[in-house]
């Protein structure tokens, strides 16, 4: 067993944006922790975290940490006020620079002493405010004597962090080490162990028979784990990296992959700290895990030692549409299978990285949720892997369909010497409401054709849907309903029936009015308010609907859209220089909607070429 339990253990994920000093805090953390003997140097590459090579070249419950606090011309009241009023006034000092930056001044334990700004005092009694109102005993104990013991408020403080009633904020500076073991103390006293953290929502079952269930952070019961990172080491092999819920894993701990039938054998068990892999004899609720070289181990998988926990599973997490695509191709001819290769073990890793390859276009595309986002999955490709491909913009996902009800009609005879090939198919097509996908009827009566050959017919059909009929997108929201035909005794086969379901299919679209749908995504941009009027005119003309405007803290504003997916090729470069880099956006699709007149023919005219080729 480990020398250390539950309580102990505090789970900790440092969130920034670049040259924040995340890297560098990390390394005074471990270093005053005592986990390494010296904080390595993000410029000379020396640090734990900062061990992939994209990393250390891009530098790669809730807690506000200001670092660098003793950097030169930074107005850290204005800074303070500003993430109070962004974030919301729940955001409140636990502790104040003092000293022009040279150390901290505690406002909660011990609250005494000067700061560089506000009031150590006023701190201290804002805190207390806040949190003594998630308790009612509590707050009338503090009401009658005007303060209370900072033990007191350990188990309130907990509960204000898990609601969300207090979010405090840390000043520290990660290069000098000011206010690191002050850091340290907030974790270990007031930020809430693995028993007393909100739990996971674990779900048994599927569909409607699905039920809630809780884990406990008892290391006696049967082991829940849930696999929150894969990554895939060229030398190591496939990594799960995991956290324990409930129960012990130790070595040689059999243990199910979700629902599977057959465990596997904990042969070795890891800790990570950077690139180190760190052997270890077991593991506890709360503890961050890894097992190397299980092939079957997948991203959000649920690790379990018993039958009992079969059909368990986290609720599935929200994650952002990978929309931003790239086409690729490998870069020499005989690389092909190293870049598929590649790309699976990426997507294996990454749920925002999603790889599709489009039959119909004959095109592999690479999703991700920005430029950035795919230059490091191809630099991973590359430099991990060996994989070196070329890239170009993806081809639209257009569609096709139909706008109205009609009929088709084909005879296939074919006679050959022998025996021949005889079917004949009448058929009705009308169109189904947007997303409803594809819907086949056997409306057959009185065996005209026999009940075999149906199947062929659809085949046929779907075989049109693959293909599309005028400008070489798949088909959908359609119903195909086959109600008539013949057959021969001698002469019909499976073949003869695709053929005539194919050309009946054709004939019916024909006259059916066919259009061409084209993807239309939801798009969420964020920008200073100056911008606003760029941009919604920037969008407008990009046949884009503004569906509405938000003003948001900080002089920023959200504006919220519907445009086809077709206008927004590099978009963030465009928006980027609007905005001077400032402005964000995410989009996700919606649904497809008919192109305009012109844009049809021209897909069309486009189309042409490679029917007349083939």
């Amino acid at each position: 067993m480990p020398t250390y339990k539950t309580e102990d253990i505090r789970n900790i994920a440092l969130v920034g944006h670049a040259l924040a000093g995340k890297t560098t805090l990390t390394e005074a953390l471990l270093h005053k922790g005592g986990a390494i003997n010296a904080p390595g140097s993000v410029d000379k590459g020396t640090t734990v975290t900062d061990f992939e090579a994209e990393e250390a070249d891009r530098k790669l419950c809730r807690m506000i940490i200001i670092n660098k606090i003793d950097a030169h011309d930074v107005d850290l009241p204005a800074l303070l006020e500003n993430v109070r009023e962004t974030f919301g006034r729940e955001c409140l000092p636990i502790n104040l620079p003092s000293n022009g930056g040279q150390a901290v001044v505690d406002c909660f334990f011990n609250p005494s002493g000067s700061a560089d700004f506000s009031s150590v005092e006023e701190a201290h009694t804002q805190i207390v405010d806040q949190v003594v109102e998630v308790d009612e005993k509590l707050m009338e104990l503090y009401l009658d004597q005007g303060e209370v013991n900072p033990e007191q408020l350990h188990e309130p403080f907990e509960k204000a962090l898990r609601e969300g009633h207090l979010i405090p904020i840390c000043f520290v500076s990660g290069i000098s080490g000011v206010g690191v073991s002050e850091l340290l103390d907030v974790m270990a006293k007031l930020m809430p162990n693995p028993k007393e953290a909100n739990p996971p929502s674990f779900l048994k079952g599927e569909g409607d028979d699905t039920e809630p269930v809780t884990a406990e952070s008892d290391p006696d019961k049967h082991v829940l784990a849930h696999v929150f990172k894969v990554s895939v080491d060229p030398f190591v092999g496939k990594l799960g990296i995991f956290r324990i819920h409930q129960g012990t894993i130790a070595k040689d701990t059999q243990l199910y992959i979700g629902d599977g039938r057959k465990p596997f054998k904990v042969a070795h068990l890891f800790k990570l700290q950077g690139k180190e892999h760190l052997e270890i004899d077991s593991g506890v609720p709360g503890d961050i895990c890894t097992v190397a070289k299980v092939d079957e181990i997948h991203f959000d998988a649920v690790l379990h030692d018993s039958h009992d926990e079969d059909h368990y599973h986290l609720r599935p997490m929200e994650l952002p549409t990978p929309m931003v695509g790239l086409a690729i191709q490998a870069k020499q001819r005989g690389d092909e299978q190293k870049v598929a290769s590649a790309l699976q073990k990426l997507a294996a890793e990454d749920p925002c990285f999603v790889v599709e390859h489009n039959a119909a276009m004959n095109e592999t595309v690479i999703r991700g949720l920005g430029d950035l986002h795919l230059r490091v999955m191809l630099e991973k490709m590359k430099d991990r892997h060996g994989a070196e491909v070329e890239t170009r913009p993806p081809k639209i996902s257009y569609r096709e369909t139909i706008s109205k009800k009609s009929e088709g009609h084909h005879r296939h005879k074919k006679q050959t010497g022998g025996a021949g090939q005889f079917g004949e198919v009448y058929l009705r097509v009308e169109p189904l409401a947007r997303g409803a996908g594809f819907e086949f009827v056997n409306g057959i009566v009185g065996g005209v054709i026999p009940h075999q050959f149906i199947p062929a017919i659809e085949k046929g059909v779907r075989q049109v849907l693959e293909t599309g009929t005028i400008t070489g997108y798949p088909m959908q929201d359609i119903k195909v309903t086959v109600h008539d035909g013949k057959h021969h005794a001698v002469d019909s086969k499976e073949v003869a029936f695709i053929a005539a379901g194919k050309k009946a299919f054709v004939d019916a679209v024909q006259k059916a009015k066919p259009i061409t749908l084209e993807p239309i995504v939801t798009i969420q941009v964020s920008a200073p308010d100056a911008n606003m009027g760029d941009i919604t005119g920037d969008l407008s003309g990009k046949r884009g609907r503004i569906n509405s405007t938000e003003t948001l803290t900080g002089g920023m504003v959200s504006i919220t859209g519907q445009v086809p997916l077709s206008e927004l090729n590099n978009y963030q470069s465009k928006l980027k220089s609007v905005t001077g880099g400032r402005g964000s956006y995410s989009m996700e699709f919606s649904h497809y909607e008919a192109v305009p007149a012109n844009i049809q023919q021209r897909l069309i005219a486009e189309h042409k070429p490679s029917k007349e080729e083939t």
